[in-house]
């Protein structure tokens, strides 16, 4: 890799970047303009226009998967630290990699330990990734970034890393995406993410079988990729309940078409048991939607008081939430203006700014 003549305090590792962006890619895009003032080097297979740049290898992203996960972390550890060395830089990395055992001094940002607190529920190599790699990156990294003060609790926990050490940064939303259109109502609850076992979908099932037994004409639409792993048991569930009708598994929605269905939603259902910030929650406030979520994990922080908070252990509190929002116009209006109003505090140049101040204390 020919390493330019170029010099700066702050090189930002964007190999994290996707053709079509979801999670860190998201993230690492929004943030970026925020962090034109500190007049980065940019390290990107495609580099983003109006910043300097310095071109990385291709396959590096999570579109080439574990393939492209493998070769990113061997392109941290052999390339980067001369990158870094070369330009007498800080590297930050919008997720938790960094080289180690080298002289590069870095700072990420950690977006969740889920694998750490449910290691039951995810592959073997994925958990050993947390508990080793990225306990290690985090014990060399000059400073860490966190979504929520949730994920730097759990960070401080699981890895034995000082509170001085973490800073805890709300992410935001896509404004130009997620607003109120004026969409018809619709006589579904919806609930978007994965399949994953935290994500709590079998309580989500069962405490909607309670509330559609006075109401056959309410629906539960699941979206999110489909998984083997998962699906086939909720679809078992569905049938057992004699739900086959009234629950629909949507698969992938496009992005575009996403605030379309949130805002005809009677409410968002999010019970999942932990996340590190839970973005759907604030997406389906900014679109006016009524949101019933967990009050555990980060999610309390995003909601504030614009949700119904319910234990997503307890169905039966779970479904008469459901029933409340479903029954009383009121409090779905309610929930409308106080999600709408709580929106608006999260913006993408807030999460930047307050990143930036973060990183220029170690320029």
């Amino acid at each position: 890799m020919r390493l330019e003549k170029l010099t700066a305090p702050l090189v930002v590792n964007l190999s994290v970047l996707m053709s079509r962006p979801t999670g860190i890619s998201t993230y690492a895009q929004n943030l970026l303009p925020s962090l034109k003032p500190l007049d980065p080097i940019v390290l990107a297979a495609g580099p983003p226009t109006g910043f300097r740049s310095h071109k990385i290898p291709a396959g590096l992203s999570p579109d080439d998967g574990s393939k492209g996960h493998l070769k990113r972390l061997y392109w941290l550890q052999r390339q980067v630290p001369s990158v870094c060395r070369r330009f007498d830089s800080l590297l930050f990395s919008p997720s938790p990699e960094a080289p180690l055992y080298t002289d590069c001094r870095f700072v990420v940002t950690v977006h969740d330990t889920i694998p750490l607190r449910f290691p039951q529920a995810f592959p073997l190599v994925l958990v050993s990734y947390f508990r080793h790699y990225v306990g290690r990156v985090l014990a060399q990294a000059e400073h860490i970034v966190c979504d929520s003060e949730s994920t730097a609790r759990d960070v401080a926990n699981f890895y034995k890393i000082p509170s001085g050490k973490l800073t805890s940064v709300a992410l935001a939303y896509d404004r130009q995406n997620f607003w109120p259109r004026d969409t018809p109502a619709g006589n579904y609850f919806l609930y978007v993410g994965r399949q994953n076992t935290h994500k709590n979908l079998p309580r989500l099932i069962s405490a909607f079988a309670q509330v559609c037994k006075g109401d056959c004409d309410v629906e539960l639409w699941l979206v999110g990729p489909q998984d083997p792993r998962y699906t086939p048991a909720l679809m078992s569930q569905v049938a057992a309940l004699g739900l086959t009708n009234q629950v629909r598994f949507l698969d992938y929605v496009g992005y575009d078409q996403l605030p379309v269905l949130l805002e005809g939603a009677i409410a968002l259902t999010f019970p999942s048991l932990w996340e590190g910030f839970g973005l759907p929650v604030l997406e389906a406030m900014a679109c006016g939607t009524p949101v019933i979520t967990s009050n555990l994990s980060s999610l309390p922080e995003v909601a504030g008081d614009a949700a119904l908070l319910i234990d997503p252990y307890n169905t039966d509190e779970l479904a008469e939430a459901m029933a409340t929002v479903l029954n009383d116009s009121s409090c779905r209006q309610q929930l409308k203006a106080a999600g709408l109003t709580r929106a608006n505090g999260f913006r993408w140049e807030k999460t930047g700014q307050q990143t930036a101040d973060v990183l220029s204390r170690f320029l």
